[in-house]
């Protein structure tokens, strides 16, 4: 290996960390998102083609990564208290004048931030390099989530020195230039920015999953996940804002710790700020009282804190909270209004959805007329009738909902609100899911479901058909052009031009974007197909199971629940699609026009081969091989590779030390294989 592709390796690594840190720490990128995924496919390659140079603070460590099987559990050395709430200003005095008693006649200054709204966690680096991630757990027990937590880019692998700073940062800097401590714990929330869990609800909502309740929550599921893949796709981010074992202590206050902190390329609250006196910490709380909803993090509170660490010391802490902080917590926003009006929305898989329409009313800094009542089990439990005054709320301070109805003021005239016995987009009849709470349109041919599904079909996630837009897709159903999704590669020119505002120009893009979108292969396809509960996600691990439509088609629903992360409620979805009239004649359609069913990374078995066709469960540590290694030599072979065991596995492969997987496979009678027997069984394929 020359010299040359080792400083290459080094400089890319020192280019990526640099904008890494002028991205979360100072907000200030230098570069497109499209020029930084340039630099971290070439050190990607690189690091492939030498693994000797491969490093485990390298960062091309937050993409991809293995599936784990749990989470272990990690002792805080220093326990990770809670912090006392308070919802009153005198409250907040007394805090103050508790803490003036204590510290006697020393002045003190207090440090305000917003109290973020995400998963507390404990961040420990060792002589630079990232350690681990726990949870905050009980406070005293937590899980350990380095694995995902790898994927956060807020959480730098290795911390920076001095001189690895941006040449302006390094150079404005106030602070001492003091080097990484050999241990270094800071405490802090992982978080879902406003932005991007819209946009991910967004895409599960398209997709008929359930959507996550509040970004917090979203947070919390998303880094219990046991496959790294889907946290690193989430955008999850991370702010520090305490600490808990640091050696040696570099300084003196929370305030100059902070700063040293961001100088290390850890993010922190750059809205927290030190105020003199108690006077000017509730001046501080009535400012962010509104500038909050501007953050890119939800927030309910801001936290009071006393600067001095050694100050801390003196106040010390109950057995539950610390003396020397408090988080002052906003009152949810709420506002009365009167309801007028309730219609049914009809989505792309049938379900009506109740909306309620009222006068504007002013939360979180907009203007709300209407919001969703969810399903009509939320309706009778409300007992939200027309006409009532209803007390509306926004949850999580992003998605308005009803909570109330005011009994008291309700008219005599108040009418119930009943859930249709028919659709309202198109008369068919409607059905409650059986033991679920959703009344759908069960008609097939319903124009309004159909619309919904071809939107969705041509979005930017699934088949990206670029100007097919909600105009355009009303006017090629209303006029009978498209009845199914194969439709739209039967459209030509002519037709096009006949609808309104349709020239052209416009009519041979279109034309151009839809021929397109036959070869985005199966991953895009099966995603747009609309099948309930496969969203973005479970149509990637589909495409790299499987490799086809057909082979998935043909799977049995315990196959398909054995893949990872599917699981028997998606399972009996995807079956129930394949082995639906419709489905077929869905697939048989879209077939017949040449749209493209097998993945990129489509397997190209040997014809016979002895694991071709085979379900492969992986256990216990191999020789020789890595565990992607080995799965990817039996993908190779034409098997496919499952990460639990269930009777419709063919083969467990057992290595050293193998865990529960290896006695299932007994207890379900299924073959196991040691890696000299799976060794033969690719010799035999190979020389075929």
């Amino acid at each position: 290996m020359s010299q040359s592709v080792r400083q290459r390796v080094e400089e890319l690594r020192r280019q990526i960390r640099h904008h890494d840190y002028l991205y979360y720490v100072e907000a200030k990128p230098e570069i497109s998102d499209r020029e930084y995924d340039r630099l971290m496919q070439e050190l990607k390659d690189l690091e492939a083609a030498h693994p000797d140079l491969a490093r485990p603070d390298s960062p091309t460590q937050r993409v991809g990564g293995q599936p784990i099987e749990g989470f272990q559990q990690v002792r805080h050395e220093i326990p990770m208290l809670s912090i006392d709430n308070t919802y009153s200003m005198e409250q907040l005095r007394e805090f103050d004048a508790r803490v003036a008693r204590a510290l006697g006649t020393g002045k003190y200054r207090y440090l305000v931030e917003p109290k973020i709204d995400g998963v507390a966690a404990a961040v420990r680096w060792e002589n630079g390099s990232l350690r681990h991630v726990v949870t905050r757990g009980d406070g005293s027990v937590g899980d350990d989530v380095t694995n995902n937590a790898k994927r956060i880019g807020a959480i730098p692998l290795r911390l920076l020195e001095w001189h690895e700073l941006p040449a302006h940062e390094s150079q404005s800097r106030s602070t001492a230039q003091m080097p990484v401590p050999r241990v270094l714990e800071v405490r802090g929330e992982i978080y879902w920015p406003r932005d991007a869990f819209a946009r991910f609800n967004a895409q599960r909502a398209a997709g008929g999953e359930e959507v996550f309740a509040n970004p917090r929550n979203g947070a919390a599921g998303t880094l219990k996940q046991l496959d790294p893949r889907a946290v690193a796709q989430r955008g999850l981010s991370f702010i520090a804002h305490g600490l808990g074992v640091v050696e040696p202590m570099p300084a003196a206050g929370a305030s100059e710790f902070n700063a040293l902190l961001r100088q290390w390329g850890v993010p922190t609250n750059v809205q927290a700020c030190l105020c003199e006196g108690i006077d000017k910490v509730v001046a501080a709380i009535d400012e962010w009282a509104e500038k909050r909803y501007d953050l890119p993090y939800e927030t309910d509170g801001m936290v009071v804190k006393v600067d001095s660490f050694r100050q801390r010391e003196d106040l010390g802490a109950t057995s539950k909270y610390p003396r020397w902080c408090i988080a002052y917590k906003y009152a949810a926003e709420r506002a009365g209004t009167r309801l007028h009006t309730v219609d049914f929305s009809v989505g792309r898989l049938g379900t009506i959805t109740p909306v309620a329409h009222f006068d504007p009313v002013q939360l979180a800094g907009t203007t709300v007329v209407n919001a969703t009542l969810h399903n009509f089990d939320q309706v009778a439990r409300l007992d939200v009738r027309l006409g009532d005054q209803i007390l509306v709320e926004k949850a999580g301070e992003i998605i308005p909902h009803v909570v109330q109805v005011d009994m008291a003021k309700r008219p005599r005239d108040a009418k119930p609100i009943a859930p249709p016995a028919k659709c309202p987009a198109c008369g068919g009849p409607t059905q409650r899911d059986e033991g679920g709470v959703y009344v759908r349109c069960i008609n097939p041919e319903c124009p309004a479901q159909l619309k919904q599904r071809l939107q969705f079909f041509a979005g930017r996630g699934q088949m990206d058909v670029e100007n097919l837009g909600p105009a355009i897709v009303d006017q090629l159903v209303d006029s009978g052009l498209v009845k199914h999704f194969a439709d739209l590669y039967r459209l030509a020119k002519p037709q096009l031009l006949d609808l309104e505002r349709m020239g052209e120009k416009s009519a041979t893009a279109l034309l151009a974007n839809i021929q397109a979108s036959r070869d985005r292969g199966m991953e895009r396809l099966l995603a747009g197909l609309g099948i309930r509960h496969v969203g973005g996600r479970a149509s990637q691990v589909l495409t790299e199971h499987f490799g086809g439509i057909d082979e998935l088609a043909k799977a049995a629903q315990e196959e398909l629940s054995a893949v990872h992360e599917i699981g028997p409620v998606i399972a009996a979805s995807i079956y129930q699609f394949f082995h639906a009239t419709q489905g077929r004649e869905m697939i048989r359609q879209l077939k017949e026009v040449g749209v493209k069913m097998t993945g990129d990374r489509a397997r190209r078995a040997p014809a016979k081969t002895p694991l071709a066709g085979k379900s492969v469960v992986v256990t216990g540590t191999l020789a020789n091989y890595t565990r992607s290694q080995i799965e990817q030599k039996i993908k190779d072979a034409g098997g496919r590779v499952s990460s639990s065991v269930s009777k419709a596995t063919d083969f467990v492969l057992v290595g050293a030390d193998p865990g529960s997987k290896a006695d299932k496979a007994k207890a379900l009678g299924v073959r196991t294989l040691s890696q000299q027997e799976l060794e033969r069984m690719l010799q035999q394929g190979e020389g075929q």
